[in-house]
């Protein structure tokens, strides 16, 4: 099964472009941020993510660099050679779903109500622990 969902913020302002010829499709291309691990060994990837058809035309119109989006999908890896011969490999996701998770407004802000930066965000259910407390 070749499946991937992420949720990041864009990288940059997606790209639109459309395939030549008679059946033209649009085809637009964004990355995102996307963060990994916890503490000192948080470390961010840069996934590209390609989008077809009417699902490309609303990417490009509705998203901009740090919108948050839930991307869902499959893996294609590639591989091409530059123009200096050397081989090039190629990963990018294949979006079957995009689902804006940031408002109309400003980038990665959101509809959800803003926790001030000091304070933790308060879960019901939920206890806040010090990394000092966790087991692993």
């Amino acid at each position: 099964m070749n499946r991937v969902e992420l949720i990041g913020n864009l990288a940059r302002d997606p790209e639109l472009r459309a395939t030549t010829g008679e059946n033209q499709t649009s085809i637009c291309r964004f990355t995102i941020a996307v963060n990994d691990g916890y503490g000192e060994k948080q470390y961010t990837n840069f996934i590209s993510i390609v989008v077809f058809g009417r699902r490309a035309e609303n990417c490009d119109k509705f998203l901009s660099k740090g919108k948050k989006v839930a991307v869902s999908g499959r893996i294609r890896t590639g591989s091409y050679t530059n123009k200096e011969g050397n081989k090039v490999y190629t990963t990018e996701v294949i979006a079957d779903d995009v689902e804006f998770l940031s408002g109309k407004d400003t980038g990665g802000g959101g509809d959800a109500p803003q926790t001030p930066q000091n304070e933790p965000e308060q879960i019901e259910g939920f206890v806040e622990m010090a990394d000092d407390d966790i087991p692993f």
